[in-house]
């Protein structure tokens, strides 16, 4: 289990996650929703999606670490699985998303020069601009509900007990 001093790398990981994740869904829903900040926006966006999507397997390798981790030094706890298996759903639903990400720029841009053609004569990359947006607002609240709680069950197994 690879570890920073001292501390498992899972935790870090998670982070870079849970906060990128939401953060990618709130730049990719406005530029959905707003064309020109899509054409202002985009790079930044994208960033942060390509980023919180990466971070998602590296949060579950690292997962899968510090669970054996834990359980060769005899911890078993059934909500540190539970959380694991939401962790694990997450993966395609952000990939869905990323790739929805991608596919809404692509779409902006063509629709973009669709408007500025002088004698526009189709409006398909608008339309498909407009799908793709529904696409994306609709991954994104995805994405960000199972960000939130794959993040809490694994917040309930570490702290369950504490205290009491």
């Amino acid at each position: 289990m690879l570890t920073i001093d001292g501390l498992p790398l899972h935790p870090l990981l998670v982070h870079a996650a849970v906060v990128l994740l939401p953060l990618a869904a709130l730049g990719s829903v406005a530029i959905a929703l707003v064309p020109s900040w899509r054409r202002r926006y985009a790079w930044p966006v994208l960033g942060v999606t390509l980023a919180g999507v990466a971070a998602v397997p590296a949060a579950q390798q690292s997962g899968e670490d510090f669970q054996a981790a834990l359980e060769r030094g005899g911890v078993r706890n059934p909500a540190i699985q539970t959380h694991a298996d939401l962790g694990a759903t997450l993966l395609p639903i952000a990939l869905g998303f990323g790739v929805a990400v991608i596919a809404l720029l692509v779409a902006g841009r063509l629709a973009d020069r669709e408007r500025e053609a002088e004698a526009p004569t189709t409006k398909t990359w608008r339309v498909v601009s407009v799908v793709v947006s529904v696409l994306v607002v609709l991954l994104a609240a995805g994405t960000t509900v199972q960000t939130v709680r794959a993040g809490h069950s694994g917040s309930t197994a570490v702290w369950s007990g504490v205290g009491s």
